[in-house]
């Protein structure tokens, strides 16, 4: 099994990785994408930190629209190298390390971002805390996660990266650890209700600001059958947050 925090260290996974994020119509860049681009909108003269920063594409293009300073944290060695690559700004840091376990420095950010992470922690109260001290006074945190109708099964027999037209919903209730097969090799995330995130905001200091989910827009498609079929059910869930 390769899971847990250091999965695209894996050379085999990172290139198939790459490799399915060229392909056109890919549901990160035509439906996550530009809903986070929404939700944190003006980011001009703003410090930001990305829990999870992948190759740092995102940050890239963070530091393209106006933002101060960019610190993107990564556990994959192999993701920082790429992103060090990217982010040549004076204005990007760049940080290997697994963002659970990270020593944040208080008040320091106006917006926390997080793409796709937070469904791989097991545990989020402790971090959610910590990462409330981070931020400024009205400051941001918004985050994506997958959808809880996708988490809730377990799927670790069920070959993910092949196109479906039936979706089953099962163990909604049930939270915590599922094993999914993902790019041929067994993942943990952990399932979470809607009701669950929400409770979660309420009891560590959180005002939610925005609830939104993945529905897909025409235009973003170069294949409208691709849309049509992206229509059937929601991948992502966001959230816009607040401390209070």
């Amino acid at each position: 099994m390769v899971s847990g925090p250091h999965f695209f260290d894996d050379k085999d996974i990172f290139e198939i990785y790459w490799n399915r994020r060229k392909r056109p119509d890919n549901p990160n860049d035509v439906i996550e994408k530009p809903i986070m681009l929404e939700l944190v909108d003006n980011v001009k003269y703003m410090d930001i930190l990305e829990l999870g920063c992948g190759g740092g594409d995102f940050g890239d293009l963070l530091l393209s629209m106006g933002c101060q300073s960019y610190t993107g944290i990564d556990a994959s060695q192999r993701m920082i190298e790429r992103a060090g690559k990217t982010l040549e700004s004076p204005r990007a840091t760049v940080v290997h390390g697994n963002f659970t376990a990270y020593d944040f420095v208080p008040a320091q950010y106006h917006l926390i971002i997080s793409r796709l992470t937070l469904h791989y922690v097991a545990q989020l109260d402790d971090l959610f805390v910590r990462l409330k001290s981070a931020l400024k006074p009205e400051g941001r945190f918004v985050f994506s996660v997958e959808h809880p109708v996708l988490t809730a099964n377990n799927m670790a027999t069920e070959k993910l990266d092949v196109f479906r037209d039936v979706w089953t919903v099962d163990n909604y209730f049930k939270s915590g650890r599922r094993e999914v097969n993902w790019m041929g090799k067994t993942v943990i995330k952990y399932h979470r209700t809607l009701e669950e995130y929400i409770q979660l905001f309420m009891q560590t200091g959180y005002k939610l600001v925005t609830l939104r989910e993945s529905k897909p827009l025409p235009q973003n498609f170069s294949n409208p059958h691709e849309y049509e079929r992206r229509l059937r059910v929601p991948l992502y869930l966001f959230f816009v947050l607040e401390s209070v």
